[in-house]
């Protein structure tokens, strides 16, 4: 259990971190590890998720590896500066699904005094940049870029290919929709 505490300790620039690679690639793992040590050194910490991710859990970030970390649901990027009061560190997982309002909304945190923790996909199932996460990794104080196993060679993958007939851009999903590639084989795949 938390104690409520005063914020005004927190130094006046908080931080803005990103977590980005492609399908299977540790981004939420990674998000889930950072957040677990901030609440070990009892700071105030709040998840965010966005309402159209429900593949594992409705109430709480979820990775492939079914680690979990209890979380709050919400309809757009607005709804997590309303619901963001006293905290130290904000995590916020699939963020390419955000509208663009969360940039300035990471922005306003960061300007608060407040971590905030982004993981997302920075490339959709074309290779193009997704969502938000293009404008967040360039006002990012850090950027981690993780990598996925290419499902066809064994290299290192950056790109999530979509293994169903679907031209949506966004396609929530898992194993039996999306494969991780590295550059070589998703230009195979996608070239035919």
């Amino acid at each position: 259990m938390f104690l409520e505490r005063d914020v005004s300790h927190r130094k006046s620039g908080g931080s803005i971190e990103i977590i980005a690679g492609s399908m299977f690639s540790g981004k939420t793992e990674e998000l889930i590890r950072r957040m677990r040590r901030a609440q070990f050194a009892r700071q105030k910490v709040e998840i965010f998720k966005p309402k159209i991710d429900t593949r594992y859990s409705n109430e709480a970030v979820v990775s492939h590896d079914d680690n979990s970390i209890p979380s709050t649901v919400v309809e757009n990027s607005s709804n997590i500066l309303l619901l963001s009061g006293n905290v130290d560190v904000i995590g916020i997982d699939e963020a390419q699904f955000f509208d663009k309002g969360l940039v300035e909304v990471c922005m306003k945190l960061a300007n608060m005094g407040i971590r905030v923790i982004i993981a997302g996909l920075d490339m959709d199932f074309t290779g193009k940049p997704f969502g938000p996460m293009p404008e967040l990794m360039a006002i990012a104080d850090y950027v981690s870029k993780v990598h996925a196993i290419c499902m066809q060679c064994g290299s290192i993958a950056q790109f999530s290919h979509r293994l169903i007939a679907n031209d949506k851009q966004v396609l929530v999903g898992e194993r039996n929709e999306y494969e991780p590639l590295c550059r070589e084989c998703f230009k195979k795949v996608t070239q035919k």
